[in-house]
Parts: structure tokens; C-alpha cells; sequence
């Protein structure tokens, strides 16, 4: 039986895997009509060799025109091992051996598969889509597999943990940080600290997230309602975020000071 944690996690990959399967009748995964279906066999051919019938390489099963890149992608160049197949994998691995220029994706993070939605945003923008790939992603009538459906909620996921991140980052910018040999560390708050930019300053505070072993020392407002409160709730002690139940202070350091030292 699935624990609450992995449960929640497919059930999570299942929601994002219909809202990617909606995305894809607006988005890059769109059916169309002039696109043309390859073999692994006939892509490989695509190698830009002499006598080659072009340069291509694939992506989560999409197949792109490389040639205007020859130079990249060209036998004896540093990326040839992408050309005329689909190494996904490698995109975020960096392993350009054989075992590692793949199209196996089903074990990579959130952020990996982001990286790996990054990289095709770039050939999007910037090489002609050529077809698909028959395969692990795309089967032979040209329609995406279940594992492309997977990849997709990886990414979809990804994404919403990034949007989360930014916003719970808003909230609680990282403060600088510095550290010496002989006074030790040195947590202090301004208005751009942790790349930030507000209009407060905020003071530092331990901020323990669920799962993570250490805390890590953030900003946090001093005024006005708590970041989550709710409108039907308009009666706050005007103390910002200060209550949060995940924040501690540093020993020693005044509850109000902008600047918190931690000796060795």
C-alpha cells in the first residue's frame, strides 16, 4: 500500500497529467497535420554525415532541424551525440556516453524535468519542428504514449512547485548571510536582500520547512496583517508575519534587530 506521502504525490502527478493533457490541444504537443513520423532507424540516418539526408535530433520524441546549428551538432562536434536520435537524458545529465545519450526520463526530479521543458523552449524558438519520433514518447499512429503524458505532469508539477516557491520566497526573502573565523555568522536584512525587491525590510528568523534537516535564515515583515491572512478576517495584531508557526528567533539577537550574529 501506497504511504500518505507517495500517495499524494501520484495523486498530485494525476491531476497535473490531466491539466497537461488539456495544455496539449493548445500547446507545443498539438496535433498537426504537416508533421512527419520517424523510426529510430530512419532518424539515426539524420546525422549530418556526408551523404546524409539532413541533421536532426530529437526531443521528448519531437523531432527538430538542427542544420542552421551544424556546427554544434555535426560529426566531430561537442554535441554530435544528440544528432539523429533522442537523447533526452542527457540533456540534463550531461552524460554524453553511450549509455547515457537515452531517452529515458521516467526517473528525473521536478527541476531536472524543468530543465529538460527549458531545453525545448529552446529548440522550439529556435529550430523547425520536423515530426516525432516513434518510441517511448509517441507511438506508431503519431500519438503521444503514457510516458510522454507522465513527462508532461512532470513538468506541470514542476512548474507549480517553482510558482509556489517564488511566492513563498515573496514572502519570506533569504537574508545576507557572511561568515568569519573569528565572530562567526552574520544574518542581516535590506530591502533587495535574497534578490527581493519590497518596500520593508524585515528582521531575521529560523525558518524550519517540513522535510528539510537545517533551517535557513530569512526576512520577515514586522507590520501590518499576516501574509496568509484571509479577507473575511480583518483583525490582525499588526505584527506581519512575526506569529508564523515555522519561524524561531536567534538566540541572543533582539527580536526587532535587522542584524543577528551567531558566534562560533
Amino acid at each position: 500500500m501506497l504511504s500518505l506521502g507517495r500517495r499524494g504525490l501520484w495523486l498530485g502527478l494525476a491531476t497535473a497529467a490531466a491539466a497537461a493533457m488539456a495544455a496539449r490541444l493548445m500547446g507545443w504537443w498539438s496535433p498537426r497535420a504537416d508533421f512527419r513520423l520517424f523510426i529510430p532507424e530512419e532518424l539515426a540516418r539524420y546525422r549530418g554525415r556526408p551523404g546524409d539526408p539532413g541533421l536532426y535530433l530529437a526531443l521528448l520524441g519531437r523531432v527538430y532541424d538542427v542544420s542552421s546549428g551544424r556546427r554544434h551538432y555535426e560529426p566531430g562536434a561537442h554535441y554530435s551525440g544528440f544528432a539523429g536520435r533522442d537523447a533526452s537524458r542527457a540533456f540534463v545529465t550531461g552524460d554524453y556516453s553511450e549509455g547515457g545519450l537515452v531517452d529515458d526520463v521516467s526517473d528525473l526530479s521536478f527541476s531536472e524535468m524543468l530543465t529538460l521543458q527549458s531545453w525545448l523552449s529552446f529548440y522550439e524558438k529556435n529550430y523547425e519542428f520536423i515530426g516525432r519520433v516513434t518510441g517511448r514518447f509517441y507511438g506508431e499512429d503519431g500519438l503521444p504514449t503514457p510516458e510522454l503524458t507522465q513527462a508532461e505532469a512532470m513538468i506541470t508539477k514542476g512548474l507549480e512547485a517553482n510558482k509556489q516557491e517564488l511566492k513563498e520566497k515573496q514572502k519570506f526573502p533569504p537574508c545576507n548571510a557572511e561568515w568569519s573565523s573569528t565572530r562567526g555568522s552574520r544574518f542581516w536584512c535590506s530591502q533587495r536582500s535574497g534578490g527581493v525587491s519590497r518596500d520593508w525590510i524585515g528582521v531575521p528568523r529560523k525558518l524550519f520547512k517540513p522535510g528539510a534537516k537545517e533551517p535557513h535564515c530569512v526576512c520577515v515583515r514586522t507590520t501590518g496583517p499576516p501574509s496568509d491572512q484571509t479577507p473575511d478576517n480583518p483583525t490582525h495584531r499588526n505584527r506581519g508575519d512575526l506569529d508564523h508557526p515555522n519561524l524561531e528567533e536567534y538566540t541572543g539577537c533582539p527580536p526587532l534587530a535587522i542584524t543577528c550574529y551567531v558566534p562560533l
